[in-house]
This record gives structure tokens, C-alpha cells and sequence, in this order.
């Protein structure tokens, strides 16, 4: 290794342990607020590093909508929020052209943005709009612009998504699209609190005062943070994990187990490849760590995968598990351990 290379090398380091540290203040003052459900706020914060998106899965009152309101001010984002309803029109997130009249009498179209222009949009019950509402998303959740009236506008950097679901009722829902949860970096799900967590909870929010959240991130800040995770590097063992666990649940592949033939109706594609690979650094990264592991993609896998891939038929008859499948598939796949049969 020459010098140059050395001193490159002690300055990724560096920087990889000043943004740990102040990750770990950012987590401080998110649970400040949203309190316990630590799974949760370290999910979230993947999908922000990551530079991807998040869906959020859970049942009213479980504190979604406060959690993306405490990341927007201590990331320093500009956060909106769209309560996704089944009249809710394209050009209600996009926004649309209005025709103004100036003192003159000539007239010009203007462009009047649409929520969607933020850095931070909170989507909650995304599926209760339409699919037409819906798929107004994925070029914006893909490519960072949107079109409208033939015309391609940018959105501002950094972009992101934090959706929400309601997993029990789905009476007026439009379930979404294979090809809109593949935007999503990660499913996020958002359990009840257990006992001593809801006690603290209605200790703090039930007061005179409540504690509120401070900036710790600029928006710039998260941008360098998303381009350092990206210079993080992962070993050959790791990357050769992330393949094999991507393409186990295939089952038009070969060599794929016989349990993942007869249970899974279609697989991941390599977009969860990419977001295992991010994730999987965003997890060293918020543990303190230079590099991650094969526990990073077994720990990753779940939150990254299941939202990518479905059972069969006869498998949802059966009652089989999804998160189970991913869970015993990932944990095999390990240093030292033997393939599933």
C-alpha cells in the first residue's frame, strides 16, 4: 500500500467513526420522542443512509406518523405529509399547471408544485388511494423527478419516502403493485410497544411539556453521509452471501432448494441485491463498525426481503411463513453452516 492509499485510507476512517458518533446523537434524539422500538428508528435510518425509501407497517396509533416528523427536524429535511385517501388525484402530490392573467390581459401557464417537491414525504395509508395515485410515485421514488404536461422537473436532494400501511383493515385498500414495494429499500414493521416501553411512553406524552427534537443533520450533511456509506467496503465473503441469498429464493433457478420450489411464487430481483448490499453497510455503519458481516445480511435480510418475493398457493394454504423462510434461508447460508434442503 503506497502512502497516498495509507492516508486515504485513515481519512475514510475517520470520517466513518465521526458520522458513527453522530448517528448515535441522532438516535438519541429520535427516541427522545419516539420512544423505544429501537428496531424501528435503526430501520428508518437505514433507508435514509441508504438514500432509499421506507415502508412502514402497523397499526394506528403506534407512533409512525411522529417518528417521521421527529426525522424530518433532526435530519434536517424539509418534510411533508399526504394523507393518501381513495379521491386523492396525481396532481394533488405531483401538482399541476394553472393558467394565471397578468396586469396586460396575456395569460401563461404556471407550474404550482405539488407536495411531492420536499425532501422528506410521509405517504401515510398509501394504499388507500387509487393505483393511478399510487404509481404517481415511482418515478419520483425511482428516478428524483417527476413529469408533468410533457415536462421532466427535478426534485431536491436528498428524496425520500417513509410510507405507512394499516396491516388489518383492508376494506377500501388498493393493495400496492409488485413493482412499487420493489421501490421501497425496506419494509419496516412496527410492533406494540412491550410493557415498560408504553408505561414510559404515557409518562412522557400525557405531561405539560413533552420533549422535543433538535437538529443533529443538515440536509447537506445526510448527502455526504449517503456517499460515504457508498465508499464503505465489503468483503468477498459478504458479497458472495448477499448473492446466494438473493438468488436461494428463486425458484426458476438452478440448485434453488426443493422447500423454496414448492413455497415461493417469484423472487427477488437484483434491485434487492442493491439494497442488501447499501443495507447491510448502513447497519456496520450505525453500530460502530469499518465494514459489515455475514450478521449484517442475516439481520438485513428479512426487513430488505420480504417485501420482494410471495408464496404460492398451496404454501399460503399451509400457513408457511415468509419471514421464517428468509430467516432459517439467511441464517444457513453463514460462514460454516450447511445449505437448506
Amino acid at each position: 500500500m503506497t502512502q497516498a492509499d495509507q492516508t486515504a485510507a485513515e481519512d475514510m476512517v475517520a470520517q466513518i467513526e465521526a458520522l458513527g458518533d453522530k448517528l448515535a446523537e441522532a438516535r438519541k434524539s429520535i427516541t427522545a420522542r419516539f420512544i423505544g422500538q429501537e428496531r424501528v428508528v435503526e430501520l428508518t435510518l437505514t433507508a435514509l443512509l441508504c438514500g432509499g425509501h421506507g415502508l412502514l407497517i402497523g397499526l394506528p396509533g403506534l407512533g409512525k406518523t411522529r417518528l417521521v416528523e421527529t426525522l424530518s427536524t433532526v435530519m434536517g429535511m424539509d418534510g411533508k405529509r399526504v394523507q393518501f385517501t381513495p379521491d386523492l388525484m396525481p396532481a394533488d402530490i405531483l401538482g399541476s399547471e394553472v393558467l394565471d392573467t397578468a396586469a396586460d390581459g396575456s395569460r401563461a401557464f404556471r407550474f404550482v408544485e405539488g407536495p411531492v417537491f420536499c425532501q422528506l414525504l410521509m405517504a401515510d395509508e398509501i394504499n388507500r388511494a387509487s393505483p393511478r395515485t399510487q404509481s404517481a410515485l415511482l418515478q419520483a421514488m425511482q428516478e428524483k423527478t417527476v413529469t408533468v404536461a410533457g415536462q421532466s422537473r427535478p426534485l431536491g436532494l436528498p428524496f425520500h419516502v417513509l410510507a405507512t400501511q394499516n396491516p388489518i383493515e383492508q376494506e377500501g385498500t388498493y393493495p400496492l403493485p409488485e413493482a412499487q414495494l420493489d421501490r421501497f429499500l425496506v419494509q419496516i414493521d412496527v410492533p406494540y410497544p412491550n410493557r415498560n416501553t408504553e408505561r414510559d411512553i404515557l409518562i412522557a406524552t400525557t405531561g405539560e411539556a413533552e420533549a422535543q427534537a433538535v437538529a443533529v443533520f443538515t440536509a447537506g450533511e445526510l448527502l455526504d453521509a449517503q456517499r460515504l456509506l457508498r465508499r464503505m467496503p465489503v468483503g468477498e465473503s459478504v458479497v458472495e452471501m448477499i448473492l446466494d441469498l438473493v438468488r436461494a429464493f428463486r425458484p426458476e433457478e438452478d440448485g434453488v432448494s426443493a422447500r423454496v420450489r414448492e413455497t415461493v411464487a417469484w423472487g427477488p430481483g437484483p434491485r434487492a441485491a442493491q439494497a442488501l448490499m447499501l443495507a447491510v453497510r448502513a447497519r456496520a455503519l450505525l453500530q460502530g463498525r469499518l465494514a459489515p458481516s455475514a450478521e449484517d445480511v442475516i439481520d438485513m435480510a428479512r426487513p430488505v426481503l420480504t417485501h420482494r418475493m410471495a408464496l404460492n398457493f398451496a404454501a399460503r394454504a399451509r400457513g408457511d411463513s415468509l419471514k421464517s423462510l428468509i430467516d432459517e434461508t439467511a441464517a444457513s447460508l453463514a460462514p460454516g453452516k450447511a445449505a437448506v434442503a
